[in-house]
Parts: structure tokens; C-alpha cells; sequence
């Protein structure tokens, strides 16, 4: 009798063991599952994409990516801050600018991005991420600069830098802070996916790059709004809250294709409310956001992916549109034209 209770006091004890290790496996791949989502170039679609990169290590890798354009080996900038992503598992808190320093001195010594990652499981993910978020950011254009000598007195000039603009036209005062994911109210509780840029009602809003516009008019929760898809269709930026009465450049439609720099609207405090036209936002801002699109099927619903887009806005008031306002129209438009290089 005592035999038998001992055996089945075992049999309990080894069937808690492996239940407990069966749930710690369940939680363990579904932690793996949201950390590192399936990875597009594996065959599968990515779902889920937390872009942490700091505004420091955007500008380094950024800087680096520029000054190599003269020197035997060309760096990367999304290679560079996908490596440090994929070493971290995603965690810049402990950046520091020797990380990059480092990189670059190992790429520039002969070492390619193929051998130092090819122990990095999850490198192809963060890469494939990134370039979502940053491929329409960087490289050859050609815009217009000033030259008293030249016909107009403007001269086209070529340059390999930043082609992505800041939202807030130049010469315009904001102020923002990182208010990704704080708590909103209005008509159900839910989390701030944009950033929220203070200004002035009238402020020249920019499109940040080229796209074609995919969508214009009310909406109750962010009045008067513009939505444009980058070209290659990965990005689409949310543009909302704009001025009453005068919410967007009178040559924009649904279907206008812009340039990188244009003024696409005016800074307003508009929405809040189902009747159209309607101010009900306090303070005058900009609600600017990104959406990641990997697939047709993440544009609208449940499975949308925007990103915290605060450290990119920082990033790009580097590069802000100087605009002009048309005493005919009342519209702003930019000063210098800009425009892509194919070769």
C-alpha cells in the first residue's frame, strides 16, 4: 500500500514537472513571437514592429552612412543599426556612439555585414523592419540652392544626404515630446500612436517624402486629415488635426502625387467631433504618425503598425522646407524644388 501512494506521489510529482515545463514553453514562444515576428525575406510576413532607435544612433549611423560616400567602402546606415539591434535583441538603452564607431572601423578594415552577422538569428528581421521604416530617408537627389548668377537665381545642385523633411515647414516654431502610446479618451479608450507637434494655427505643414495621397476629409478623431503612401508603399503618414476652414493646400486630391518638401496642409486644431468642421482639440498641433505596411492586408483593421515616430522627427529638423506664401491663393508653397536621381 505505501509502494503504491509513493508511485503515485511520483507519477503527480513528474506530471507537474512536465506540465510546468510545457507552460513555460507555450510562454516562451509566444514572448519569441511577439519580439521577433515572422521576417519577410524567410517567406513570412512581419507583424510587429517596435522602433526604439534612439535619435543619437539615428544621426551617427546616419552621419556615417554620408561621410563613407567618398571612401572605398560605402557603410550603411540601416545595416549598421540592424546589427546593433540584432546584438542587443532590440535594446538601445546602453547606446553609446563608440557602438557604431566600432562597427564601421570593422566594416572599413575589410569585414562585411554578411560575416558579422551571420551568427545573428535575428539580424534579417531587424533589417527587413528598419528598411521599412528608413528606406525612403537617405541618399541621391539633386535640389535647388540659391546662385545670384544663375537664371531665376536658382541653380540645381546634386548632393547624397537627407531627403526626408521635417513635418513643420522651416522657420516655424514647435515643440513636441515623446507621447507614443499615452492614453486618449475620446470616444473609447485607447493608446496615442503619433507624435504630437505644438505650433501655431497656419504653420506650412510638409509632406516628409514623395507619395502619392490616399487619403483627404474628416474624420472625428482627427478632424481635418491627410493620409500619403510613400512610393514604394511601405509608409504611410497620418497628418491630422489640420486648420479649420483652410485645412490643406488647394491643389491637393486623393490621388495628387507630392514631392518630398511640399506643403500639403496647415497646422489647426480641428476634430473631436462627428459634425464636420468642427475645432474641438485645445491645443493647436500636429498629430504626425507612420504607419508600416508589409502587406496590403496591414493598411486598415486590427493588424495596422505604426511606430513611435519622435527620434525620427528629431532626425529631421535637420532638413526643413523653406516655404513662401502666395498673396493670391493664400497658400504656402516651397522655395526650392527637389527631385530623385535614377542612374
Amino acid at each position: 500500500m505505501i509502494l503504491l501512494v509513493r508511485k503515485k506521489s511520483l507519477i503527480s510529482v513528474a506530471f507537474c514537472i512536465i506540465l510546468f515545463a510545457f507552460i513555460l514553453t507555450v510562454i516562451w514562444e509566444l514572448i519569441s513571437n511577439q519580439a521577433y515576428p515572422a521576417v519577410t525575406s524567410n517567406g513570412k510576413l512581419i507583424t510587429w514592429v517596435d522602433f526604439n532607435v534612439p535619435y543619437k544612433a539615428l544621426y551617427k549611423a546616419m552621419k556615417l552612412d554620408i561621410e563613407s560616400q567618398d571612401k572605398p567602402v560605402k557603410l550603411n546606415w540601416i545595416e549598421m543599426l540592424a546589427y546593433l539591434a540584432a546584438k542587443n535583441g532590440g535594446n538601445f538603452k546602453n547606446y553609446k556612439d563608440k557602438d557604431l564607431e566600432n562597427l564601421a572601423e570593422m566594416l572599413n578594415s575589410g569585414k562585411t555585414m554578411e560575416e558579422l552577422t551571420a551568427n545573428l538569428k535575428h539580424y534579417p528581421y531587424y533589417y527587413e523592419a528598419y528598411s521599412a521604416v528608413l528606406s525612403g530617408f537617405l541618399g541621391e537627389y539633386e535640389i535647388e540652392v540659391p546662385d545670384e548668377n544663375a537664371e531665376g537665381g536658382k541653380r540645381w545642385e546634386r548632393r547624397y544626404g537627407l531627403k526626408a523633411f521635417s513635418p513643420i515647414a522651416k522657420n516655424f516654431p514647435y515643440h513636441h515630446y515623446d507621447d507614443f502610446g499615452n492614453s486618449r479618451s475620446y470616444g473609447f479608450k485607447r493608446i496615442h500612436l503619433g507624435n504630437d507637434l505644438m505650433g501655431q494655427v497656419g504653420t506650412p505643414i510638409i509632406a516628409v517624402e514623395g507619395g502619392v495621397v490616399e487619403a483627404m476629409g474628416w474624420n472625428q478623431y482627427g478632424g481635418w486629415r491627410i493620409g500619403i503612401r510613400s512610393h514604394d508603399k511601405k509608409r504611410y503618414y497620418y497628418y491630422a488635426h489640420l486648420r479649420k476652414n483652410f485645412p490643406y493646400h488647394k491643389s491637393l486630391k486623393v490621388g495628387s502625387i507630392v514631392k518630398a518638401a511640399d506643403v500639403i496642409g496647415y497646422l489647426g486644431r480641428s476634430g473631436y467631433s462627428r459634425t464636420e468642421n468642427v475645432n474641438n482639440i485645445r491645443q493647436p498641433h500636429l498629430h504626425f504618425g507612420m504607419q508600416l505596411i508589409f502587406d496590403e492586408s496591414q493598411k486598415e483593421g486590427k493588424n495596422e503598425i505604426w511606430i513611435d515616430v519622435y527620434h525620427i522627427v528629431r532626425l529631421l529638423s535637420h532638413n526643413r522646407s523653406l516655404v513662401v506664401k502666395d498673396p493670391v491663393t493664400k497658400d504656402y508653397n516651397r522655395v526650392y524644388d527637389i527631385r530623385d536621381v535614377f542612374e
